[in-house]
C-alpha cells in the first residue's frame, strides 16, 4: 500500500501480454519501484502459453492450464490494466492510441505483442483462412470444429494447414490426434478425417536440422497426413456449392487444387500495420529492430521483446523459448532506465533445447545437430517444464 501513496514520477507502459511481459509483471510485483506507475494494455484478458498450445489442441490440457490470466497478474504488479487494442503510437509526444479512444501517456514503453502469420499476398486468405494468431481466434474455430465432428462424426472433414514450419507440423499432429479420438469413440472410421499440409519449400521445418525434418516427415506420412511440399498456395475461393457445409477451394501456383472445410494459416510471421507506420526502426517484415539491451534502435524510450522484436546483432528464429528468456533481462533494463542507470546487454543463446510434441504424448528432442526420436519420457520432461513455468503464474 505504501507504494500507492508515492507521487507518480514515471509512467511505464507495457503493450501486449506476451511471455516476456508476463515475467516482467511478475517481477515488478516482487520488486516494485517507488514513483513508477505501471500500465498494461492488452487486447485480451488472458495470454496463451505457446509451449502448451499443441497439447491443448490435442486434448491433453484444459484451457485454463495453458492460459495466464492477466487480471490477477496485473493486480499483483499494482498495474493499471486496459483491455483494448493499440492502433497507433505518437512517439513525438510519447502517447499510445487505442481503438476505443483511450490515449495513454508514457515515459518508457515496452512492446511484446507476438506476431501474426503473413497472408496479405494470397487472394482470399484474409477472408477464408484462420490465422493461428491471435490464439483466441484459432481456438474459437477449433472448439467449433470439435463440436461439429462430435455431433456428425459420420461426415467427411477436410482440414488444410498452410505452413510447414514447426507450428504447422505440431498443429497437424495435434488436430489429428484429437479428432481421431472422437472418431474412435463414436465408432467411425478415421478415414472420415483428411488433413492437408502445404509447404512452399521442398523441406518441412527449414530452421531445423535435417534429422528432425526427416523424422517428422516420416511421422506425418505414416499417420496419413497429406503432405504437399513445394506447393505455394496462391488463391482461396468459396465455390457456390449446394451443400450447407463450408467448402473452400485451395489453389496452388502449380495448378494443384483441393477442397477443404477449414484452412489454418501458419505461414511466415509478420507485424501489425500500426507498428510498421509508427516511426520505429523495423526490418522488412515490420519487426522492431532492437539493440542488445532490447531497446529500439531509433527511440531509446521504447523497448521490445518476444516475436515482435529482432535483435540486430543476434537474429534468432521466432520461438517462444526466446520470449521466455528475454523476460528477466527486459525487466532489469526497464528498471535500470527508470532509475537512470546504464543498461545491460543481453545475448541470446545460439543453441537451445527444442521439444516437439508428436500429438500422441510423445516428443522429439533436438539441440543443434543432436536429435532424439519420439519418446514418452521426452513428452513427460516437456510436460514438467511447461507445468513448472505455468505454476509461476498461479495463485496471485
Amino acid at each position: 500500500m505504501q507504494q500507492n501513496l508515492q507521487p507518480i514520477v514515471k509512467d511505464l507502459v507495457l503493450i501486449g501480454g506476451g511471455h516476456s511481459h508476463a515475467i516482467v509483471l511478475k517481477m515488478f510485483g516482487m520488486k516494485p519501484l517507488a514513483g513508477v506507475r505501471l500500465t498494461l494494455i492488452t487486447a485480451a484478458k488472458e495470454t496463451a502459453y505457446s509451449g502448451m498450445l499443441p497439447g491443448h489442441i490435442a486434448g491433453f490440457y484444459s484451457h485454463d492450464e495453458c492460459h495466464i490470466d492477466l487480471r490477477p497478474l496485473a493486480n499483483f504488479a499494482q498495474a493499471r490494466l486496459y483491455i483494448d487494442r493499440v492502433v497507433a503510437l505518437d512517439l513525438e509526444n510519447n502517447k499510445v492510441l487505442c481503438a476505443n479512444g483511450l490515449v495513454v501517456d508514457f515515459d518508457v514503453l515496452s512492446i511484446d505483442i507476438g506476431s501474426t502469420p503473413a497472408r496479405v499476398s494470397v487472394s482470399g486468405a484474409a477472408e477464408y483462412a484462420i490465422a493461428v494468431k491471435p490464439v483466441s481466434q484459432v481456438l474459437e474455430h477449433w472448439y467449433e470444429l470439435i463440436e461439429a465432428v462430435g455431433k456428425n462424426p459420420q461426415e467427411l472433414v477436410r482440414i488444410a494447414i498452410a505452413g510447414g514450419g514447426a507450428g504447422g507440423v505440431e498443429l497437424a499432429l495435434s488436430m489429428q490426434s484429437h479428432l481421431h479420438r472422437i472418431l474412435r469413440q463414436t465408432q467411425q472410421p478415421i478415414q472420415n478425417l483428411e488433413i492437408h499440409l502445404f509447404q512452399r519449400g521442398q523441406e518441412l521445418m527449414p530452421n531445423y536440422h535435417q534429422s528432425v525434418r526427416h523424422q517428422l516427415q516420416q511421422i506425418l506420412t505414416e499417420r496419413g497426413i497429406k503432405l504437399h511440399l513445394g506447393e505455394t498456395v496462391c488463391n482461396i475461393a468459396s465455390p457456390n456449392h449446394k451443400e450447407t457445409k463450408e467448402i473452400f477451394e485451395i489453389k496452388c501456383e502449380s495448378g494443384f487444387t483441393v477442397d477443404c472445410n477449414k484452412i489454418f494459416w501458419v505461414t511466415q510471421a509478420s507485424a501489425p500495420e500500426w507498428l510498421k507506420t509508427s516511426g520505429l526502426a523495423t526490418n522488412e517484415q515490420g519487426f522492431i529492430l532492437v539493440e542488445d539491451t532490447l531497446q529500439s534502435q531509433t527511440h531509446p524510450q521504447v523497448f521490445a521483446a518476444g516475436d515482435i522484436a529482432t535483435i540486430v546483432n543476434y537474429p534468432r528464429p521466432k520461438a517462444g523459448v526466446f520470449a521466455v528468456k528475454q523476460g528477466k533481462p527486459l525487466f532489469e533494463n526497464l528498471q535500470r532506465i527508470l532509475l537512470g542507470k546504464s543498461l545491460q546487454p543481453y545475448r541470446p543463446q545460439k543453441q537451445y533445447l527444442s521439444l516437439i510434441g508428436t500429438g500422441d504424448e510423445r516428443a522429439i528432442a533436438t539441440r543443434g545437430i543432436i536429435t532424439l526420436p519420439p519418446h514418452k519420457l521426452l513428452w513427460r520432461y516437456k510436460d514438467w517444464i511447461d507445468r513448472r513455468f505455468m505454476e509461476g503464474f498461479r495463485n496471485f
